[in-house]
């Protein structure tokens, strides 16, 4: 509105920008900004080194990711929540499978104001997969990653335990762990799942979504960076 003589050249550039993360030439880039090598490696049973001792407990925690409805109507995890629900699944079996002591943490409340928050969304998968109800404790209340940290820290002191495991997506990784480090935590972070951007000349819907949320976790990262420098964290 104010550079009228540009007008052009400035619809001509946010189109090729958006075609540029439309079609996933940008998004990968963003995506492996918001995905370092070392968290692009998903959990794998016979792949990846976890080990559980049998002389102490273990606590898994599982941070949520979102949930929608169903063709039916019904409220169900997001895709990225299954693949962690999954992977925290293998890891409890894996756990008592070398006569090991495990207990899993679901942190993620209500920020899309469903009928139901993500952890309790989630539980009913969990038990289906072979996770037994005492060893889940739910947080339903974090609306966001620091407060994933903070109330999953508060639920640890009423525990005695001797290694901590930390699941999410790979995007969400990096943040989780300056957020858990904030309090006090060191979680070994195993990675659920990595987001990928499909390159091409067709814009996808699915490579702006992809943008989004590593745009979503840089912004993250810094806002944590900004507002540790000025007490607020």
């Amino acid at each position: 509105m104010l550079w009228r003589s540009a007008r052009r050249a400035i619809a001509v550039a946010a189109a090729a920008l958006f075609w540029l993360f439309a079609a996933g030439w940008l998004a990968q880039p963003l995506l492996d900004w918001a995905q370092p090598a070392i968290y692009r490696t998903p959990y794998d049973l016979a792949t990846t080194a976890v080990t559980f001792t049998g002389t102490g407990a273990t606590v898994i925690v599982m941070l949520g990711s979102g949930t929608e409805f169903s063709d039916d109507n019904v409220l169900v995890p997001k895709h990225d929540a299954m693949a962690r629900i999954v992977t925290v699944s293998k890891l409890y079996r894996r756990c008592h499978s070398d006569g090991a002591s495990c207990r899993v943490i679901v942190s993620g409340g209500n920020p899309q104001r469903h009928p139901a928050s993500e952890a309790d969304t989630y539980l009913p998968y969990l038990l289906a997969l072979g996770v037994a109800r005492n060893d889940i404790a739910l947080d339903n209340t974090s609306l966001n990653t620091y407060q994933n940290a903070r109330n999953v820290g508060a639920i640890l002191q009423h525990q005695r335990y001797d290694s901590l495991m930390l699941v999410t997506s790979a995007y969400q990784m990096p943040r989780a762990m300056l957020d858990f480090h904030r309090f006090g935590y060191a979680p070994q972070p195993v990675v659920s799942n990595v987001r990928h951007a499909k390159c091409g000349w067709l814009p996808r819907l699915s490579n702006l979504a992809a943008a989004e949320t590593a745009l979503h976790e840089l912004v993250g990262i810094a806002q944590f960076h900004v507002y540790r420098r000025i007490g607020w964290f």
